[in-house]
């Protein structure tokens, strides 16, 4: 789909914090912004009926907070991906977006150029994390109990997912098609028992796949 512009929906409860982002985001053409939602229980009904290809949420908010929307998202929508984009970087925080199935956790001091940069990186597939909350999570995460075997093929897909390729470098990479990248990676998801890419990513690290500075 070239030259179709990314579909991005805001989720935060504070209309400066969405005004803010609609106005530097809707410089960058490839962008387009496709709702507002000021609560997670919008967020869902809105991912809904827009179905935007990403979504910035926050996490604290009213009615329904970040994690528990992006849990709703990814288990009912999982072609849509989620940046949890907060002020806080807790623990607790970061482990329950990553584990909700957030692709990416990024701190609202984030400038703009590199926000706008990992929106469209998430859109391809590429796992977006703040380095602190990259280095939170490597204590966090621990392999599945028992794991169902990943076919060869699988293997070799997430080891590129994990050093960082998008869909498009990966089915170049293995000279196959982008929709079959997709459906390893669904399968990947699912015998791993995870919701998103960046578990699974980690998961890749913990088994010995990539190395940590990959």
């Amino acid at each position: 789909m070239p030259n179709q512009a990314i579909k991005v929906l805001l989720a935060d409860d504070h209309s400066v914090v969405r005004q803010g982002l609609r106005m530097f985001l809707a410089l960058d053409e490839d962008l387009e912004i496709v709702g507002e939602a000021s609560n997670g229980a919008e967020a869902v009904k809105m991912a809904r009926e827009l179905q935007p290809d990403v979504i910035l949420m926050d996490l604290l908010m009213p009615e329904m907070d970040g994690i528990t929307a992006t849990t709703a998202i990814r288990r009912e929508l999982p072609d849509i991906e989620v940046i949890a984009l907060t002020s806080v970087l807790e623990d607790e925080k970061v482990f329950g977006a990553i584990r909700a199935g957030a692709i990416g956790y990024l701190l609202k001091d984030t400038e703009a150029d590199e926000l706008r940069r990992a929106i469209k990186a998430a859109a391809a597939g590429q796992v977006q994390l703040a380095p602190q909350a990259a280095a939170r999570l490597m204590r966090e995460v621990r392999p599945p109990d028992s794991p169902e075997e990943l076919t060869p093929r699988e293997t070799e897909v997430l080891q590129l997912l994990a050093q960082g390729l998008a869909n498009k470098e990966i089915a170049r990479d293995l000279g196959i098609g982008e929709k079959t990248v997709k459906t390893h990676v669904s399968n990947i998801l699912s015998k791993l028992g995870v919701l998103s890419r960046t578990q699974a990513a980690l998961h890749a690290v913990r088994m010995g796949l990539v190395s940590v500075d990959t």
